[in-house]
């Protein structure tokens, strides 16, 4: 499962969506994490119902299942639930790779319904209807 984190220093949780300067990625396995790629923005990040800004970040994060932020707006929230994408707002600053460890552990464990959910979004869904019993 891909991780995108919006960041300023490619360590911790700490940008807003979107003004953030970078958005890292991970693939999240069973076993670990291993970082995929960082992608940089620049211009004029900060500037409020610019949405353009926001299409290249929608981009950049289209393969991934979470978005760690440190905050979003409504609009840029919507887009990215409408991506299939789960936005995820973090109380503070958070470390990315603490972070990454505390989810491998609930994924390893017993997932929330909502995570459950997440982790089926690369799955294809299979219907059988040669199997389904007509009346």
């Amino acid at each position: 499962m891909k991780v995108a984190f919006a960041t300023q220093d490619m360590k911790r949780v700490d940008a807003h969506f979107g003004w953030a300067k970078n958005i890292a990625i991970y693939e999240l396995t069973p076993d670990g994490h291993k970082f995929l790629e960082a992608v940089q923005f620049d211009g004029d990040l900060q500037e409020d119902g610019n949405e353009d800004k926001l299409a290249p970040k929608l981009e950049a994060i289209k393969d991934c299942a979470l978005l760690y932020v440190a905050a979003i707006g409504g609009s840029a929230a919507a887009r990215v639930v409408a991506h299939k994408i789960h936005p995820v707002k973090v109380s503070g600053p958070d470390d990315i790779e603490e972070t990454l460890d505390k989810l491998k552990e609930v994924l390893n464990g017993t997932p929330p319904p909502w995570l459950r959910k997440v982790m089926m979004k690369d799955q294809d869904k299979n219907f059988d209807f040669d199997e389904e019993e007509t009346v």
